[in-house]
């Protein structure tokens, strides 16, 4: 795979900033050859993790946007995280790492790109510290810079 759709050109040499948005590269999880649905599983609430644990197959289904009213397939595991784990207590308690948090902020968020100070606001976590953690070398879990218009 062209690993240039994995991190457009212009984002190689703009370090990111505070307003510059993240999300979850797909790419990434692809290219280094990691199972996403296997992170997802980990972010499960207790109640969901009981019912998938023998269960590793979900469905692709149609996610309708109540706002705009767009169909969007989506995995059903992200969907029971959206509509479910990410309305318990402890999804985002004080307790989950950084990176779990982040990662977690962008499930429910349906992955569309977030900047560093929504990122914080949402997962209790500093902004500055977001931004050193995901501007660094190291990728953790996929959390990049979105390329403009994704």
């Amino acid at each position: 795979m062209d690993k240039s759709k994995a991190l457009p050109g212009h984002l190689l040499l703009v370090k990111p900033t505070l307003e510059t948005p993240f999300h979850i590269s797909h790419d990434w999880w692809e290219q280094t050859g990691r199972d996403f649905r296997v992170e997802l599983r980990a972010h499960l609430c207790a109640e969901h993790r009981s019912v998938y644990e023998e269960h590793f197959d979900t469905e692709v289904i149609d996610w309708v946007d109540e706002r705009t009213g767009e169909v969007t397939p989506v995995d059903g595991l992200q969907h029971i995280i959206r509509e479910h784990c990410s309305q318990q207590s402890e999804y985002l308690s004080d307790d989950v790492p950084l990176i779990d948090a982040v990662f977690r902020v962008l499930i429910a968020n349906g992955n569309k790109p977030l900047m560093c100070s929504e990122l914080a606001e949402r997962s209790g976590k500093s902004a500055k510290r977001i931004l050193r953690t995901l501007s660094g070398s190291r990728i953790y879990k996929g959390l990049r810079p979105a390329a403009e218009g994704s």
